[in-house]
């Protein structure tokens, strides 16, 4: 089989609400998976998997959890059956484990939003196996980017590596009820900010997460721009995919790193 190498990926999933209401970001990852070669599997990181210690799902096929409240009811009827792939889990569990990285392996771990919202835009087949890996909130910056490095070398063997989050997100900040929708300039500015680093491949300075300038204006819990980390961890070569903002202030920009 001639496998081709595939990118790394950092995905803002954005609102539980993508899933009715694609906006620009919904065609946007469409496309994206049109140009790219089938995948043989997906790995993704996601905000909405923390845990003290870094862990693997290992099912066979993971339930999808609707880890939310109070949206529509046509939202809790979706479901992404994709397979899981348990072989794949226990190869990525011994690269960590040479890596000096301890992950544990989680079979009963539900596939939360932050994995099959995007997926459903990219790949609405489900056809593809899905692994979801947690977020540690106990690793650094730079501990989360060895991750990325340590699997990195999965994308050979045309394996989509995700870290999915967002690259603003502060929902107290945001308009959810059609008001003003102009971008305020704490989230346009780092978000500019951001991007202007990994143009110039500054990952230090990325990783250095706490002198980012509205850093906690954008992020006031640092979940959802950590699995940036991973990515960044996956390559070197940087490009943006899509960039839009929904809400006001909430970023829906999407990276490729190879």
């Amino acid at each position: 089989m001639n496998l081709q190498t595939l990118p790394g990926l950092f995905i803002s999933h954005g609102s539980p609400m993508l899933a009715l209401n694609p906006e620009q970001v919904g065609p946007a990852l469409h496309r994206l998976s049109l140009n790219l070669p089938k995948p043989e599997a997906i790995i993704v990181m996601s905000a909405h998997w923390e845990s003290h210690a870094l862990e693997i799902s290992t099912s066979v096929r993971a339930e999808t959890w609707h880890d939310f409240r109070g949206f529509p009811a046509a939202l809790y009827n979706i479901h992404y059956p994709a397979p899981g792939q348990p072989e794949l889990a226990e190869k990525i569990l011994h690269l960590l484990a040479d890596a000096g990285l301890t992950a544990h392996a989680n079979s009963t771990r539900p596939r939360d939003h932050g994995v099959w919202m995007p997926l459903l835009h990219m790949y609405p087949e489900a056809d593809i196996p899905v692994i979801e890996i947690s977020l540690p909130i106990n690793m650094s910056a730079k501990d989360i980017f060895k991750i990325g490095q340590t699997l990195a070398i999965l994308r050979e063997q045309q394996i989509l590596l995700i870290g999915s989050g967002s690259i603003t997100h502060n929902l107290a900040e945001l308009s959810w009820h059609g008001e003003s929708q102009e971008v305020p300039v704490w989230a346009s500015s780092f978000r500019n900010d951001v991007v202007s680093k990994l143009n110039h491949q500054d990952y230090e300075a990325i990783l250095d997460w706490q002198n980012i300038p509205y850093v906690k204006r954008n992020h006031p819990t640092l979940e959802h721009f950590a699995p940036l980390f991973f990515a960044m961890g996956t390559g070197s070569r940087f490009n943006i995919v899509h960039s839009s903002f929904s809400m006001g202030s909430l970023g829906m920009d999407i990276y490729r790193f190879d």
